[in-house]
């Protein structure tokens, strides 16, 4: 192959350049920064005296501090309405979501009492409303049945579940303290929505005992034995007077909300339908007495603020450990949950969200709540909706519904004795109905085809197996296709668009005409040692490709690998040495390799590795137009 002369500069005077050298402790400071503290949270510090700097660092730990200074009255309004509002939609669903946990009822009372004051004081969102919620306490039953059985060790699991609260806050807190929010990010969007519309069905499929009436049921949460310990008892199992309440209110519930999904500012209606539900079905039963005929009912909710659980928690032996294991899940999906609700209405509104203070005033009132009889909180999605709806301000709104639930555990537990499970059940699975996204599910399918297969895995792995498996299934997925984009980039070919020096895709611009003689690929990728093998194989397939067709049409073999690399934010040492070894391979088949664009991190790296001596300085060009200009300066005239 004759070499054609080349110049180190390009014709308009510009060369690859590399940016200012930094030592190794500035890099590594760098590099620190933009890792864990990318938005700068010690810049409202800077030139402030220590007085101010310690107020400052108050209101960033309790930011109720910065806002409530500025509170005013006629924002109390919104902030009162709404606490009503989700107040009477929290005290049925919080009686369902005890049971989901297989605690008893005023532990899903106590749960909304304490962590929402806690969250006022120190969370960064105005609409999160909080509490149980259905697919956190569906995780955290199902995982704590199967260490202890709650029926027959009652005091034992109740012990394990403040344990497993417990941890979930230190996990929730830890990741906001060190920063770590990103580590929540692993679960895509698309298996989220599928590990949620599993969950609902789950949920509800669960909520079939309470509606049917049915008194020996399956412990499994699969829907096969679901479906099979409902059908067993079909004939002897059911009790019709339940029957007919469930099925009657959970009509009624649905009704509710598809009202106020047609008109929003009838939100109010679904809102209160679950209390209108409870107190109906409750008198309807008390002067009926129809728990005489075989209609279950809640029966006794303990009346009274919550009572220290410090003392029960297990803080030895192997419960420990178990302990640990359950709250760590329940824990990253419960801030799973929040975060993402947190931003949306965050998003909604046009306010700023912290995420790393989210997870700390998540992990605190949990931390908190484990100690005083509490089961694990988060935000609820149909709750801060509707908190949004009803026109919510601040987080006082979370302190009004706190305080409902305090009057109500002081004097109103007795009135729900005689409230039918049925009901409950029923408000449960019209709770749920909503955590099945179908325009987001079809969403994904129309987008990402590889995505669509992250929702049906999680979303299979949930109803066909259990929670926990379905979660895992859900990471790994997401874990995956990282995977999967890493180790298989997308490497492209590159043509002209005729009348320019501007070099596209032939895929995706089929008139880009090819230049005779010259291949030009494009890595979308950085190049690391998961996917250095793999470049390096197809640009060869590539050439090999490109000769055969080009023996076909009687064009000359190719002479000039042009590789362009302005989509390459790092390469590695396997990297480096994958590109050696493509650069021997080429210099066998007397074939020169070009480089065009790398960028400044890409060639400070070739230039300490020597690699650029090796190949050539006059042989790294700052656009493919200058290499190409070099290398065929006859196809740049014709063109």
């Amino acid at each position: 192959m004759e070499n054609k002369p080349a110049s180190h500069e390009a014709k308009h005077g510009y060369m690859v350049g590399a940016a200012p050298k930094k030592n190794l402790i500035e890099e590594f400071a760098c590099r620190f920064r933009e890792t864990f503290f990318h938005d700068d949270p010690l810049y409202h510090y800077k030139d402030q005296p220590k007085r101010k700097q310690f107020w400052l660092g108050l209101q960033s730990l309790f930011p109720i501090l910065e806002w409530g200074r500025q509170y005013k009255l006629n924002m109390f309004k919104g902030d009162l309405i709404a606490g009503l509002t989700i107040a009477s939609l929290c005290i049925p669903q919080d009686i369902g979501y005890a049971k989901l946990a297989n605690v008893d009822p005023h532990y899903g009372l106590y749960t909304s009492f304490v962590p929402p004051l806690i969250y006022a004081a120190m969370g960064s969102s105005r609409d999160i409303a909080i509490g149980p919620v259905a697919v956190v306490s569906l995780l955290l039953g199902d995982m704590l049945k199967k260490e202890i059985d709650p029926k027959k060790h009652q005091n034992e699991y109740l012990r394990l579940a403040f344990t497993a609260t417990f941890f979930a806050g230190i996990t929730e807190a830890a990741l906001g303290l060190l920063r770590l929010g990103f580590i929540i990010e692993f679960l895509s969007h698309a298996a989220v929505v599928g590990f949620m519309a599993g969950a609902a069905i789950t949920i509800a499929l669960q909520q079939l005992k309470g509606l049917l009436g049915i008194s020996v049921f399956t412990t499994q949460t699969d829907i096969v034995h679901v479906m099979d310990s409902v059908w067993s008892n079909v004939h002897h199992g059911w009790n019709w007077e339940t029957v007919v309440i469930g099925i009657s209110f959970l009509a009624f519930l649905l009704t509710t909300k598809f009202i106020a999904s047609k008109n929003k500012k009838l939100f109010w209606v679904a809102a209160i339908a679950p209390m209108i539900s409870v107190i109906i079905s409750t008198f309807c039963v008390y002067i009926t007495r129809a728990d005489k005929k075989g209609v279950n009912i809640v029966r006794h909710i303990e009346k009274g603020l919550n009572p220290s659980s410090v003392h029960k928690i297990y803080w030895s032996g192997t419960y420990l450990a178990k302990g640990a294991k359950i709250g760590i899940t329940a824990g990253m999906v419960g801030l799973t949950e929040a975060v993402a609700i947190g931003r949306t209405f965050a998003t909604l509104k046009d306010y700023p969200i912290d995420g790393n203070k989210e997870m700390l005033a998540l992990g605190v009132m949990n931390i908190a709540g484990s100690l005083t009889s509490c089961i694990v909180a988060t935000g609820s999605f149909s709750r801060s909706a509707v908190n949004y709806m009803a026109g919510c301000n601040t987080a006082v709104s979370n302190i009004v519904m706190s305080m409902v639930v305090l009057l109500t555990l002081e004097v109103i537990t007795p009135l729900f004795k005689y409230t039918p499970n049925a009901v409950i059940a029923a408000i449960i699975i019209s709770a749920v109905a909503g955590l099945i996204d179908f325009k987001a599910a079809y969403h994904i399918w129309k987008v990402d085809k590889l995505d669509f297969m992250a929702l049906l895995g999680a979303f299979f792995g949930v109803i066909f197996k259990s929670v926990e498996i379905g979660l895992l299934v859900a990471v790994v997925l997401s874990v995956a296709k990282i995977l999967l984009q890493v180790t298989r980039p997308r490497i492209t070919l590159l043509g002209n668009l005729m009348g320019t020096t501007i070099y596209r895709n032939v895929e995706q611009y089929p008139n880009a005409s090819k230049v005779p003689g010259v291949l030009i690929v494009r890595v979308d990728s950085a190049i690391y040692f998961s996917n250095a093998n793999y470049i390096k194989e197809r640009i060869l397939r590539w050439l090999r490709d490109e000769n055969d067709l080009n023996k076909e049409q009687g064009l000359p073999d190719i002479g000039h690998l042009i590789v362009e690399m302005s989509p390459v934010i790092d390469i590695d040492t396997t990297g480096i040495q994958s590109l050696e070894e493509l650069h021997k391979v080429l210099t066998k088949r007397d074939i020169q390799l070009e480089i065009a664009n790398p960028g400044p991190v890409v060639i400070e790296k070739l230039r300490a590795a020597k690699y650029t001596d090796r190949i050539g300085q006059e042989h790294i060009f700052l656009t493919v137009g200058d290499a190409v200009a070099q290398c065929a300066p006859k196809a740049i005239e014709d063109a």
